[in-house]
């Protein structure tokens, strides 16, 4: 039995600069296994052995995974750290659309060489589980800003802005990012620094009242190269402020998050999913809405270490995690309880654990691309 690994990894992940063979990750997998894997960087190769694993080392390799073009079903080996498995979610979503075939794996090495050993037949069962059918509903004619277009990176999450209007009376306005950027400068102070920050938030404030924004969703990454700085500090205070505000361009986190608001009158909070322990869900991401933590600090970014990112400390609870699918027709509604925070150097910055029972199929099996939103019942 021949297993290789082709892996894919972001270049904004300097962390991830040693070889896969290298990783402590993977020889604990090989040891569990028995085996010495291939490791191939040559996608070219990619079914020719006895089992192809692609390695989704990092977030933001999502792009790099649609470029390859691969056929057949697709597995995806996970760790729990860098977003791989945030990314992981996305690309298994990308491949469901196109009706191909794709599984997880995630967990333990020793869980993961069982998988190996004994592959699963994949299921729907996590879709059928919570995802549930989303009636039309009047989101209040809100004007919506989706400043310099979706993340490269977010392949299974277009929207169709008639689709929006049409079922959700909401209306998406497209608008420049070099506008964001020009406003930012013309601040005149450090960008580097927190009155950079501060400088990201005061221009999308005037963004906002320019356009009549209800809500927005910003490609923040894209701030790290034009101002050495990111948007997570703005958007916690756009959250906290009543004005739905995502991260990376995800116009369905907006719609879910603008959709919290109107009918339930919370917050939301965005994030990735980390890593699984059985029922124990590991969130985070490197902003949240202030009003949802009882403490929070300042710290820098998870992917660039630069910025004014937000360390918060949620309260333990009930939640709810929930998102609305990008094709508007489906919604996840998972029922959990925050159980404690965590404080790990290898994700983003806020993180908290949820104890979801039975969740993991949907996430692993059926999830509706990567972010996820979370709010308090």
């Amino acid at each position: 039995m021949s297993t290789a690994i082709f892996s894919l990894t972001s270049p904004l992940h300097s962390e991830k600069k040693e070889s896969p063979s290298e990783e402590a990750f993977i020889k604990a997998i090989e040891a569990q296994t028995g085996e010495d894997f291939v490791f191939q960087d040559d996608f070219r190769y990619f079914g020719s052995y006895d089992r192809n694993l692609i390695y989704i080392r990092t977030g933001g390799t999502e792009g790099l995974f649609k470029s390859l073009s691969l056929n057949g079903h697709i597995t995806l080996l996970t760790s729990g750290q860098s977003n791989s498995l945030a990314a992981s979610m996305e690309i298994l979503s990308y491949l469901r659309q196109n009706g191909q075939s794709g599984e997880i794996i995630h967990g333990t090495a020793e869980q993961i060489a069982d998988m190996l050993r004994n592959p699963a037949t994949v299921t729907e069962d996590g879709k059928t589980a919570f995802v549930n059918q989303l009636a039309p509903t009047n989101l209040g004619g809100a004007r919506l800003g989706v400043i310099g277009k979706p993340s490269d990176w977010l392949i299974s999450s277009n929207v169709d802005y008639d689709k929006a209007k049409r079922l959700l009376n909401v209306e998406l306005v497209d608008i420049p990012i070099g506008e964001l950027v020009a406003e930012i400068k013309a601040y005149h102070v450090e960008l580097r620094s927190f009155e950079g920050s501060e400088a990201i938030y005061e221009a999308l404030k005037k963004i906002v009242a320019r356009y009549g924004l209800g809500g927005l969703t910003l490609r923040c990454f894209d701030l790290l190269d034009s101002v050495h700085n990111t948007g997570c500090l703005a958007l916690a205070r756009l959250n906290a402020e009543g004005i739905p505000s995502s991260c990376e361009g995800d116009v369905p986190a907006l719609l879910s998050m603008l959709w919290l608001q109107k009918t339930r009158n919370c917050p939301g909070f965005q994030c990735n999913l980390s890593r699984i322990d059985g029922d124990e869900l590991l969130f985070a991401h490197c902003t949240v809405p202030l009003q949802m933590t009882r403490s929070y600090s300042y710290t820098t970014h998870f992917e660039s270490g630069i910025g004014t990112a937000i360390k918060g400390e949620m309260q333990m609870g009930k939640v709810e995690i929930f998102k609305i699918s990008p094709d508007l027709e489906h919604y996840v509604s998972i029922p959990g309880t925050i159980i404690r925070n965590e404080s790990k150097a290898d994700l983003c910055r806020t993180q908290i654990v949820v104890n979801a029972p039975g969740a993991a199929s949907y996430f692993l099996r059926a999830p509706l691309a990567n972010h996820h939103i979370i709010s308090y019942l």
